[in-house]
């Protein structure tokens, strides 16, 4: 199909076709944007020119160690220049870049150092100790620790390995990149939150994050040289792929270690940030901010939000400090957000405040890279776009994994049918756009009916009182199953148990009212969201 009748001499080669790769971008920018500001993090401010040149020292640093194709190079960093870095520099020398979760116990440590075979972990020296423990906990070889000390940050050198700027000083700027021959060749290794069980290893192509950085630039509507504020651990879905598409548009990359409210403000106003990436608890973060933490900026700042739905409250709030949202979705198989809920000026512009903020909420449609995504039901046909019929959100597109690493099985199970099964169930409304129902796993059934946990706490965070609301299964005698909710109070603020239950009644049917309201702090993971897994072992206990 498509071919000509005639290809004679029609064959690909090196004057027209060559691999996608992220790593073009960085290589066109140091040449392109050569004096334009790359890296920022405190005082230290990086050109492109020295951006790439840093990142092609680590290569050959990582090279004259013995790393080579096809090896792992993992990392324990937060959001430092380094972390970025390592996105360039390790795939430049052929190696997989492994970025692993700071806040992982030391055993899941240790399986991932093992299962994943890195031979090299970049340690920052707050989290050397969490290497070591690891690697005294291996089955197989261990990785040569480099460590990444971070004075500024109080974590001056521990002087027990080699340290990273003297391993840069060491490599050749001139060293010749490893391009990948091959698109499909493996990029980046990265672990799901094992939340049961053991981690799966999510495996990146170079394909996938090249079209990844470019649908982004479409879904978010940018242009040339853009502020960036890396706020989305670039341990998770490698920051969303947003530091390897940086330098496709000549954007300066604000690093952010320490993500709080007043760290946000002060980048917003200081370096001028246009554009970051965060979970809804940072815009609960940004919203109950204490004036003291707030700085007055006079330009839009867009933001992209992920994760659990954010609250139409929510949403509300933080647009009149001056912040312009975006909810997208995606998951650590899909590198990041693949859909994104695309503004309708058509049929949203005369909607209330309310209304407006409800329908953004929403997961909306596919990014420009991604071929299909739909709800199916069971047996695999869309459910009817009636914004009521329940199905999975089904994913096909350049931007899915190639697989888990060692697990062709659940490989298998992931893609059956030719869609990459997601696990969250959802509705379609009849302009295609895609809300989220709840995860499989988190849907309450109660006495033979359906509560969505994801409804129950939209409706608990639109009371004054609440920072943060989590609903999740509690066993019950009669109803097999209820509603338990579990809130985080804004600073100051009270409200008890009853007054929450009757708030719910009065948008909610009685049944989906939660039947139990427990007033703490949330449990949460790196990236900002609730463990639900650990208030259901709770709520079991009550």
């Amino acid at each position: 199909m498509g071919w000509m009748k005639d290809e004679t001499g029609l064959e690909k080669c090196a004057a027209n076709y060559v691999a996608l790769s992220p790593l073009s971008h960085l290589r066109r920018a140091a040449d392109v944007f050569a004096q334009r500001e790359a890296v920022v993090y405190g005082d230290h401010h990086v050109t492109y020119a020295q951006y790439h040149a840093r990142c092609t020292q680590l290569a050959s640093a990582l090279s004259n160690m013995g790393v080579g194709t096809g090896d792992v190079v993992a990392t324990l960093l937060p959001n430092t220049p380094a972390q970025a870095e390592a996105h360039f520099g390790v795939p430049a020398c052929g190696a997989v870049l492994n970025t692993i979760n700071t806040r992982l116990d030391v055993d899941t440590v240790a399986y991932i150092f093992d299962h994943g075979g890195a031979s090299v972990v970049l340690a920052d020296t707050q989290f050397v100790d969490l290497a070591e423990a690891a690697i005294g906990r291996m089955d197989g070889p261990a990785p040569k620790i480099i460590e990444v000390p971070d004075a500024p940050a109080g974590f001056p050198a521990t002087g027990r390995h080699p340290c990273y700027e003297d391993m840069i000083a060491g490599g050749d700027a001139g060293f010749d990149w490893v391009m990948p021959e091959d698109e499909w060749e493996s990029l980046a290794l990265n672990y799901t939150s094992g939340t049961t069980g053991r981690p799966k290893g999510v495996v990146y192509h170079h394909r996938g994050a090249y079209l990844m950085t470019m649908g982004t630039v479409i879904s978010w509507r940018m242009v040339l040289h853009p502020v960036f504020m890396q706020i989305v651990p670039l341990f998770h879905c490698n920051g969303w792929n947003h530091t390897w598409m940086m330098p496709l548009i000549g954007g300066t990359l604000v690093c952010c270690r320490d993500i709080t409210a007043s760290a946000i403000f002060n980048a917003i106003a200081d370096e001028r940030v246009t554009h970051f990436g965060g979970a809804p608890i940072v815009l609960n973060m940004l919203v109950n901010a204490p004036e003291g933490e707030r700085r007055s900026f006079d330009h839009a700042v867009e933001i992209f939000t992920a994760g659990a739905p954010p609250a139409p409250a929510t949403l509300g709030k933080i647009e009149a400090l001056g912040f312009n949202v975006t909810h997208v979705y995606g998951l650590t198989e899909t590198y990041g957000h693949v859909t994104e809920c695309i503004w309708r000026e058509e049929d949203w512009a005369s909607l209330d405040k309310p209304a407006l903020a409800a329908v953004k909420s929403r997961q909306g449609v596919a990014f420009p890279q991604m071929e299909h995504i739909t709800v199916m039901d069971t047996g695999m046909a869309e459910v009817p776009r009636d914004a009521a019929s329940q199905g999975e959100i089904m994913i096909r597109g350049n931007s899915v994994m190639k697989g888990y690493l060692k697990n062709p099985q659940a490989t298998q199970e992931a893609f059956a049918g030719g869609y990459f099964h997601s696990g969250d169930l959802a509705i379609q409304h009849p302009d295609g756009y895609i809300q989220i129902a709840d995860r499989a796993k988190d849907i309450i059934i109660s006495g033979g009916e359906n509560i969505s946990s994801v409804e129950v706490e939209s409706t608990l965070m639109g009371h004054d009182a609440v920072m943060l609301a989590a609903v999740v299964a509690k066993p019950d005698e009669k109803w097999g199953e209820v509603p338990c909710a579990f809130i985080e109070l804004k600073e100051g603020a009270q409200v008890d148990e009853a007054t929450l239950i009757a708030f719910t009644r009065e948008t909610l049917a009685g049944f989906k009212a939660p039947k139990k309201v427990v007033f703490q702090e949330l449990p949460k993971t790196s990236t900002g969201k609730i463990q639900k897994f650990e208030l259901r072992k709770l709520a079991a206990t009550l």
